[in-house]
This record gives C-alpha cells, sequence and structure tokens, in this order.
C-alpha cells in the first residue's frame, strides 16, 4: 500500500501522530519559558506614559541646566534624554567654569557638560537622584550624588542628570546649586564646597585605590549615620568613628586617604551638619547601595540560567531532527 494513503487507523500512523503531539507538548513548554524569561528582561514599565504633567503650581515649575560647553546639537540631545518636553513649562538655564568658581572655588577655565534637571517635590517626599546617562558619567554613580547633595543640603527634589558626551559627572552639582541659586534658595557655601570635597575623595578614592565606588558610598554613608547616632564631640571622636566604619566594610585605605576622610568629616562636624535629620534618607541610601554591591551575584546567576535554558532549547530542537 502506498504510505501516502495509509489508514489513520494503521499502528505507524498512531505512532506518528502520538510523536507529533509530545513534540508539540514539548515545544509549547519551551516557548512558554521563554515567554516568561523575555517578560522579565522586558517589563511593563517601559511603555508608560510620558506626556505633559502640567504646572504645579504650589512647587514651581521643573528647572533645567544646561553645561554651557554643549554644541546646539548636544544640547538638543540632553533636552530630549531628560525629557524636558514633557513638562508645560520649565525654566531654563546654563553653568560654565565662572560658576564653577563661584559656587565651589573651582576653574572658571573649566568647559562643562554635565547637564541636570530638577523637579521640586513635596516636604518629606526624600531626595531622589537618577543618572540618565550613566554610561557616560564616568566617575560619579547616582549613590555619590544623593551623599554630596544631602551634605549640601538639597532635600525634597528629584534630580536627574544626562551628559551627551563622556565626562566624570562633578560638574552636575555646580548646575545644582546653580539651580537653586537661581530660583532664590541660598544654599549654604561652605556645605556646598565641603559637598563638593565630598565627591571628589569619593571619586579619588575609588580610582586611586582601586575600590568598587558603591563600596565607597556605603562607606560615607555609613560614617553619617554613625556620626548622626553618636554626635561626636571632637575631632578625635570623629576619628574613631571612621575608623570603625572602614574596619567594619574591611576596606583598607593608604593613611593619606585616611586623613582626608577624617578631616571631611572633621568638617562636617565643625559645620554643625544635622545628619538626623536625613537618617531615614540615609537608611534608604544603604539599602540601595546594598541591592548594587549584591547585584553582580544575582546577574550572574541569571545569565547562568538564560544561557542553560538556550543550551538546552538548542539541543531539544536538534533531538527533532534526529
Amino acid at each position: 500500500m502506498n504510505e501516502r494513503f495509509r489508514s489513520s487507523d494503521d499502528p505507524g500512523t498512531n505512532h506518528v501522530h502520538k510523536g507529533c503531539e509530545i513534540m508539540k507538548k514539548r515545544f509549547g513548554l519551551w516557548l512558554m519559558t521563554a515567554v516568561l524569561i523575555m517578560a522579565a528582561f522586558f517589563p511593563s514599565s517601559i511603555f508608560a506614559s510620558t506626556g505633559d504633567q502640567g504646572i504645579n503650581e504650589k512647587l514651581g515649575v521643573p528647572i533645567v541646566v544646561y553645561g554651557a560647553a554643549l554644541s546646539e546639537s548636544q544640547r538638543s540631545k540632553v533636552t530630549e534624554l531628560l525629557e524636558v518636553d514633557q513638562h508645560a513649562e520649565v525654566d531654563e538655564f546654563s553653568v560654565n567654569g565662572q560658576d564653577l568658581a563661584n559656587y565651589i572655588g573651582g576653574n572658571p577655565n573649566s568647559n562643562m557638560y554635565s547637564s541636570v534637571k530638577i523637579v521640586h517635590k513635596d516636604n518629606g517626599s526624600g531626595l531622589s537622584v537618577d543618572i540618565v546617562t550613566p554610561d557616560n558619567i564616568t566617575q560619579v554613580t547616582k549613590e555619590m550624588y544623593t551623599n554630596a547633595l544631602l551634605t549640601a543640603g538639597v532635600e525634597n527634589a528629584e534630580v536627574l542628570v544626562a551628559s551627551s558626551v563622556k565626562v566624570s559627572g562633578h560638574s552636575a552639582l555646580t548646575g545644582i546649586y546653580k539651580a537653586y541659586d537661581a530660583k532664590g534658595v541660598k544654599l549654604d557655601e561652605e556645605r556646598m564646597k565641603v559637598a563638593s570635597d565630598e565627591l571628589d575623595i569619593a571619586t579619588d578614592i575609588a580610582e586611586e585605590q582601586g575600590i568598587d565606588r558603591d563600596k565607597i558610598s556605603e562607606l560615607l554613608t555609613e560614617i553619617k549615620k554613625a556620626i548622626a547616632e553618636q554626635d561626636p564631640a571632637t575631632k578625635e571622636e570623629v576619628e574613631q568613628i571612621v575608623q570603625e566604619q572602614l574596619q567594619s566594610l574591611n576596606i583598607e585605605l593608604s593613611e593619606e586617604d585616611r586623613q582626608r576622610l577624617i578631616d571631611l568629616f572633621e568638617q562636617m562636624r565643625s559645620l554643625n551638619i544635622n545628619f538626623d535629620q536625613v537618617q531615614n534618607q540615609l537608611e534608604d541610601l544603604t539599602g540601595s547601595i546594598q541591592d548594587l554591591i549584591n547585584d553582580d551575584g544575582f546577574w550572574n546567576s541569571l545569565r547562568n540560567a538564560v544561557q542553560n535554558f538556550f543550551n538546552s532549547l538548542i539541543n531539544f530542537i536538534k533531538s527533532l531532527f534526529n
């Protein structure tokens, strides 16, 4: 009998049908797993609306400060990155080297590229910082920015940082200071300078000592929390706190860098910076940093799981043709 016309009651045909059904079920299972994995990588939040948010009459319009060294095309790109057009109205300023000199005593000839958007929030909302272009901000992390801004006295705001070219990211602080000044909010000059020093020391230690930037952020946060809890009255007590936190986090620094930390936090103590007022913010920052530090293990596990999945899928497809 011609096999093309074999009866469906034929045992050979039934065997083929059963084989096909098993293959379909297996393939369906693999497909479902693949869909779940893809859903994890592409959450629904990426489809969120970015439409016009209107004007908040109580808190005022958002502020955007552009680095003065940006070309027209670069500035246009930053405008897009900071999603400026989602707001009905914004106040826009530029920041240059002279601003750097005025606010923190920097080099007036510096080229400023980092740009920021600041959206004021209700009291008690806390400080939120996000780097929109992390690949272009090469030295400063959002946790470092948060720490420095808390030192400077910035609270209750959402801050976005962006650059269309690769920069260290230090000048973004000056842009934030200018934004507050332009709106009539005077930040303490000494606190601004100490905050800038904090950022410089943090990035220097990370670069020179080869210590993970998140680990340095964790160190600064823990020292501030200890200062808030213990309220040191002398430089010796500040030194003790710094040493205890270095030991607790198992961080080894050169004597020079250790002394820089001690001097930094002694300046904060002498300025009577009350970190007790932002204790909850510091606690949140600690949790955020811990998540980042533990993230490597998670992503390694996920990468291995995905790789194993696709290896198994390939082997399964190959088996269909054997």
